[in-house]
């Protein structure tokens, strides 16, 4: 059975993190849907890249994931943390045992509003720890505590995407698709 994995997409959102992202679980075979929690499918980026989402997070709450990402961003995060339904969704993702994730600005403030970083170990762009309570901070650039990977920035995406494969479909899966991004 195929893994899913919901990438939830905001205005602002980082341009690498997302792009590597959706990429990355693509090519290890696993159904990705990249859904706008905003009122339109096309988005821009914080650094201008404009990405159009496969559709619209309000038609997929009912739906289920093996793996919700969300990628960081000032802005995007913000506007993550913001959006009722999609915080909802992450606690029942968290309570249900599935996999959620998080990178750059998004664990300390998408996730730290959504309240599942409790007691967690868990990372984010150092220069955004300042906000997390609750939680332990760790300055490496990928963490897993349980069902929550995060990681700490752009500079992590490969390697979070990478771990993210591992987490769904096993070690072996991550070195192919590991060895396929050198080839």
């Amino acid at each position: 059975m195929t893994s899913r994995a919901l990438i939830a997409l905001a205005e602002g959102i980082d341009d690498l993190q997302s792009v590597t992202l959706i990429d990355v679980l693509r090519r290890a075979g696993i159904e990705v849907v990249a859904a706008s929690i905003e009122g339109r499918r096309m988005l821009t980026c914080a650094r201008g890249t404009r990405l159009t989402a496969d559709g619209m997070l309000v038609d997929v709450l009912a739906q289920s994931f093996d793996l919700i990402v969300l990628p960081g961003g000032a802005v995007g995060s913000r506007h993550l943390a913001a959006h009722q339904s999609l915080q909802q969704l992450l606690k029942d993702q968290s309570s249900a045992g599935r996999l959620f994730a998080a990178i750059g600005e998004a664990p300390a403030v998408a996730l730290q509003a959504s309240g599942v970083l409790r007691q967690r170990r868990m990372t984010c762009l150092p220069g955004a720890s300042h906000q997390l309570s609750g939680c332990t901070f760790v300055d490496q650039p990928v963490v897993v505590d349980g069902n929550c990977i995060t990681a700490q920035g752009s500079g992590a995406a490969l390697e979070f995407a990478l771990t993210l494969v591992e987490q769904l479909g096993g070690k072996a899966l991550r070195a192919r698709v590991a060895g396929e991004l050198m080839a």
